[in-house]
């Protein structure tokens, strides 16, 4: 089961320690073969939009925008429950914060 794991702007600042930890976190999760793909989002963007056969594109950044996106894990566990184990150690090493934790579903899932 696939997993994306999401952080929304704000928390706590990083600093060496927080740094160091996570190194550490992802090294872990990498050699388990549970880690897939792992990387921060640029904040400017580009929106798209599509209603009624018109199609809009929008450059960012949104200041607008009341959760924004900024770093992603994409995770390959074995059930929910242990995506949302990995967020919670994730958490514990960056502090203040928000997320999400969404099944990624592929062409394999469609059946």
């Amino acid at each position: 089961m696939r997993f994306l794991m999401t952080t929304n702007g704000g928390g706590t600042p990083p600093d060496e320690t927080m740094f160091a930890e996570m190194g550490k976190f992802i090294e872990e999760m990498a050699k388990a073969g549970v880690l897939l793909a792992t990387g921060g989002l640029d904040p400017k963007g580009t929106h798209i939009t599509s209603s009624g056969g018109k199609i809009t594109v929008t450059d960012g950044p949104f200041t607008e925008a009341k959760e924004l996106i900024v770093s992603f894990a994409l995770i390959d566990v074995r059930s929910k429950e242990e995506a949302i184990e990995l967020s919670k150690r994730f958490w514990k090493i960056v502090g203040d914060g928000e997320g999400d934790v969404r099944q990624v579903f592929g062409p394999e899932d469609l059946g």
